[in-house]
C-alpha cells in the first residue's frame, strides 16, 4: 500500500513537472468578468500582450461578463486546471460576492493565485448639474434633496456598489442604487445627467473629467491621482476614513499544478515589468503592480474579513 501511495506521489509530482517544462504550447486565455472597458478590461489587455511575449505564445482576452461577475468566475472553476485558462478577476467580486450572496456558483477556494495586475484608486464623479464643488457640500446638497440623487454602479457587488453604500454609511447622504452591466453603460446615463453620482476607477471618468462633462470631487487615495493633480484626496476633502482601491488579478483554477502557477507568476511579473505596459496602465489612470501568489493570497484573505465586517455593518445585500 505504501508502495502505491509513493507511486502515486511521485506520478503527480512527475506530471507537474511535464506540465511546466511543456507549458505553454498553445494559446492562453483571460477570461473577464465585464464588458469591454473600464478597469477590468483595461487591465487584462494592458497585461495581455507583454505576456504573451514573456510566454512565447498567443493570450487572448475573452469577456464573459453578466451576473455581477459569477458568470466569468463560474467559467474558469469548472475549466481545467492546466493554466491556459485563467480568471482576470476583479476585488469587489472576489472578495465582496461571497459576502453579498449565500449561494454563489463559485468560492474563492476554486481559484489560485497567479499574481496581482494593477491597483487603482477611484474617482468621486459627479454630474455638472450637481452645485456643490466639494465633498463637505455635496453631502449637505444631498441631504437637503431626500430622493432626488441616484449612484450608478457597474453591478450588484461591484467596488462601486459596495464602495458608494460605504459612502453613505460615513456621512448619511441618502442616494439610491441604480446598478448597471459594467462602467460603459454607466458612464452613459451619468453624462446624461439620468443618475448624478458614480464613485469608479478613473480609466472610467478621467476623459470627462478632464474635458469638464463630469466633476471630480475626490479621489479616494492617500496621494492626489497623477492624471487629475488638481483634485483633492478624500482626506484632503475632509473625510481621512474613507478609502476605497481596486485591484485587478489573474487567477488560474484550483488544481493547477504548481510549476504552472510559478511559470506563470514569473512570466506576469515580467511583463508588468516592461517600460511600455507601466506607461500604457499609467495613461489610462491606473498602476502596473506585481504581487506573487504568496502576497496576494493573504491580500485575498484580508480582503474578505474585511468586507463581510463592512458589509454586515451596513446592511449591504444583493439587491
Amino acid at each position: 500500500m505504501q508502495k502505491l501511495l509513493a507511486a502515486a506521489l511521485l506520478s503527480g509530482a512527475a506530471f507537474g513537472a511535464n506540465a511546466a517544462e511543456d507549458f505553454p504550447n498553445r494559446t492562453l486565455s483571460l477570461v473577464v468578468p465585464n464588458p469591454p472597458g473600464g478597469l477590468v478590461d483595461t487591465s487584462a489587455r494592458i497585461v495581455a500582450e507583454p505576456l504573451a511575449a514573456a510566454l512565447g505564445k498567443p493570450v487572448v482576452v475573452e469577456n464573459k461578463d453578466g451576473g455581477s461577475g459569477n458568470i466569468a468566475y463560474q467559467y474558469v472553476a469548472r475549466a481545467k486546471p492546466d493554466g491556459y485558462t485563467l480568471l482576470v478577476s476583479y476585488s469587489a467580486y472576489h472578495v465582496g460576492n461571497p459576502n453579498l450572496t449565500a449561494k454563489l456558483p463559485w468560492a474563492p477556494k476554486d481559484f489560485v493565485p497567479v499574481g496581482l495586475v494593477t491597483v487603482s484608486s477611484n474617482v468621486i464623479a459627479v454630474h455638472p448639474s450637481i452645485k456643490a464643488t466639494n465633498i463637505t457640500e455635496f453631502v449637505a446638497e444631498v441631504k437637503s434633496s431626500p430622493g432626488r440623487f441616484n449612484y450608478a454602479s457597474q453591478g450588484v457587488g461591484s467596488l462601486s456598489h459596495l464602495g458608494t453604500e460605504v459612502f453613505k454609511q460615513q456621512t448619511g447622504a441618502a442616494m439610491f442604487h441604480v446598478p448597471y452591466r459594467g462602467s460603459g453603460a454607466a458612464i452613459q446615463d451619468v453624462l446624461a445627467g439620468n443618475v448624478q453620482v458614480f464613485i469608479t476607477t478613473p480609466p472610467s471618468v478621467m476623459g470627462h473629467v478632464q474635458t469638464g462633462k463630469l466633476k471630480a470631487l475626490a479621489v479616494t487615495s492617500p496621494k492626489r491621482h497623477p492624471m487629475l493633480p488638481d483634485v483633492p484626496t478624500t482626506a484632503e476633502a475632509g473625510l481621512p476614513e474613507y478609502q476605497l482601491e481596486s485591484w485587478v488579478a489573474l487567477f488560474a483554477p484550483a488544481g493547477t499544478p504548481q510549476p504552472v502557477i510559478d511559470k506563470l507568476a514569473a512570466s506576469v511579473e515580467a511583463a508588468l515589468k516592461q517600460p511600455a505596459t507601466v506607461q500604457r496602465a499609467q495613461a489610462a489612470g491606473i498602476e502596473a503592480r506585481f504581487e506573487g501568489p504568496e502576497a496576494l493570497n493573504q491580500r485575498v484573505a484580508t480582503e474578505l474579513a474585511y468586507w463581510q465586517r463592512t458589509v454586515a455593518a451596513a446592511g449591504i445585500t444583493a439587491d
